[in-house]
């Protein structure tokens, strides 16, 4: 079941690497590193890599439909954002999103909406977040409330079901999302990860299984649609923490990660860490859904 695959990196360094998507529009991955205030592009049919400062910290973002602008998720508020002019225009900054506590893992789902949770950044890992999805017709609304670290979001092919995981709790949990007003009901345990291993971002294949990245476990795990562990792909640096499946077809698994909480001897034992890889798996990702204004 576990995989020692093969894969090749694209150097990023990143200090919190996250929020990993394909721009098929664009032919380019795009990430976000979140303590160093970045979004890196890289175009796929030339290789290069790219870093575009951000004025604020960047949780996690989704394509925008007929736009060259992001739908962001800044520490503190969601918003409209030119990776290129660098011009903000906010959307939403609710009054519970205060000090200590700042927007994380998000996804658009399958009607266009976008999703974002919230976590407590410093200790104690008080239930201070939620998880909240945005649209123009609703505005922000919060869903799910006492959630530590928010991960893990992403939705099935149909749009029926959506994934969300509290990362302290260590448990991915499934959701039916009911529209046509984008409901949460039914909650269920969809996954656990052993202690030690905390599941960050998630993504859905074409076969509707989910891979989530496991912070702490040097590895990404493909469970099938009713939560039994498919396949293990094992990463080469403990702190994987996002994935999507880009290139033209949809073909290469890729992985974010992070050198924030190494030390000295750790990052010498993990070059690559904070480093994005790419995987050949035989499975195909899904198009990322756009945010529809």
């Amino acid at each position: 079941m576990s995989t020692a695959a093969e894969y090749e990196v694209i150097r990023a360094g990143a200090s919190l690497g996250e929020g990993i998507l394909w721009d098929s529009r664009r032919g380019v991955l795009w990430w976000t590193d979140i303590h160093g205030r970045a979004l890196h592009r890289y175009d796929w049919s030339g290789g290069t890599p790219e870093v575009l400062t951000a004025p604020d910290r960047i949780g996690s973002f989704g394509l925008v439909a007929g736009s060259e602008r992001l739908i962001a998720a800044f520490a503190d508020g969601i918003a409209y954002y030119s990776p290129v002019t660098r011009e903000v225009e906010w959307l939403a900054r609710p009054a519970e999103v205060s000090a200590g506590v700042r927007f994380n893992d998000g996804r658009i789902d399958r009607a266009g909406r976008f999703w974002v949770g919230t976590m407590k950044e410093s200790e104690p890992r008080t239930a201070s977040g939620g998880l909240y999805s945005f649209d123009r017709s609703k505005g922000l609304r919060c869903h799910v409330r006492d959630v530590r670290i928010s991960n893990s979001l992403c939705m099935s092919p149909d749009g029926a079901v959506l994934y969300f995981a509290d990362s302290m709790a260590r448990t991915i949990w499934a959701y039916d999302l009911v529209e046509p007003a984008g409901e949460l009901r039914n909650r269920r345990v969809f996954a656990e990860t052993p202690k030690g291993v905390v599941p960050d971002g998630a993504t859905v294949d074409a076969d509707g299984c989910v891979w989530s990245a496991q912070w702490g476990g040097s590895r990404v795990v493909r469970y099938a649609p009713d939560g039994q562990t498919d396949r293990i792909v094992a990463v080469p640096t403990r702190q994987p923490s996002c994935v999507c499946f880009g290139g033209p077809n949809l073909d290469v698994l890729c992985v974010t990660s992070a050198r924030v909480e190494l030390d000295a001897a750790a990052l010498a034992a993990e070059p690559h860490a904070g480093d994005v890889f790419l995987y050949r798996v035989g499975t195909q990702g899904l198009p990322e859904p756009e945010y529809r204004p």
